[in-house]
């Protein structure tokens, strides 16, 4: 089977498991991230995490958690396909000879081209999710109960009949843009830099499962480390009325946050991120190492 055919396929299982153990802790960080500002002297919809977790439970159930999982689901094949495949290409455009191994800086160079490739479609499955997940937060906000949005189709049709056309689906981009290259460009090279250390100099093919779960789970940890901000900026852009913008655009809403908020605006919902990204992406790098390696 050709490498790129290996990664397609060890890529989007290694996606499924990733979206399947992190998808809660995504919406909850959602949550937090895209609740508006409370008027003065009003507490904020959710206190924390925790907070947000029982109110969802307690107003709609389970199946909350899991709001917006399927526009993910239904892209994760191509959104990792292009993620570990462009990556796969960029590893043999670098290597001086076949199966070389590569240095830290040439595999961060691999992260950065496979981040701006995997962004565009990131962009707009990421409007459609983020929209289902803090529809709720949103309505309660505004004084109504009414769910905008009947599913991710259903939101898919409004940005398209209302809100300028296909340019609408990729609206925030600029800040997908700057979460995804850099933050996998510190992904990739955190996760190989880990491998190599934890081989002890050896070859990192022969590493356990543990190993594979730590170095994924912890270069998981560092891509939100290196860009939380721009992920906030990005949520709030995507879930801004279209009629009624709250922010011109991403520096604008950057801005806006610093100075109504500080600092902490901008990591709002960090603690659920950091909290899914160990587990999300151990069992991501793990699914993907088992299937790469069982597909010779």
């Amino acid at each position: 089977m050709a490498d790129v055919a290996k990664d397609l396929t060890a890529g989007t299982i290694g996606g499924a498991a990733q979206l399947i153990v992190g998808h809660p802790f995504d919406t909850v960080k959602v949550k937090l991230q895209s609740q508006p500002a409370p008027l003065p002297g009003q507490p904020p919809k959710y206190a924390g995490a925790m907070d947000a977790v029982k109110k969802t439970l307690t107003a709609e159930g389970p199946r909350g958690l899991y709001k917006g999982m399927g526009v993910p689901l239904a892209t994760v094949a191509a959104f990792n396909a292009v993620l570990f495949s462009v990556r796969g290409q960029m590893e043999s455009l670098l290597r001086s000879e076949p199966g070389a191994p590569l240095t830290i800086g040439q595999q961060m160079i691999c992260g950065l081209g496979a981040g701006v490739a995997v962004s565009f479609l990131a962009c707009p499955t990421e409007l459609i999710k983020c929209r289902l997940q803090a529809q709720s937060a949103l309505a309660s906000a505004a004084g109504s109960a009414a769910v905008k949005y009947g599913g991710p189709m259903d939101v898919a049709r409004h940005v398209l009949r209302s809100e300028g056309g296909m340019v609408g689906l990729f609206k925030g981009l600029v800040p997908t843009l700057a979460r995804e290259v850099p933050g996998n460009a510190v992904l990739f090279g955190t996760y190989e830099l880990l491998k190599q250390s934890l081989a002890g100099g050896k070859d990192t093919s022969k590493l356990g499962q543990g190993s594979l779960m730590l170095a994924g789970g912890l270069g998981g940890a560092s891509f939100w480390l290196a860009v939380y901000p721009t992920d906030v900026v990005k949520s709030v852009i995507q879930v801004d009325d279209y009629k009624n913008p709250k922010y011109s655009g991403s520096m604008d809403a950057f801005k806006k946050i610093l100075r109504s908020e500080g600092v902490k605006g901008l990591y709002r919902g960090f603690g659920p991120a950091m909290v899914r990204s160990i587990p999300a992406n151990a069992a991501c790098f793990l699914a993907y190492e088992l299937t790469r390696s069982s597909l010779g």
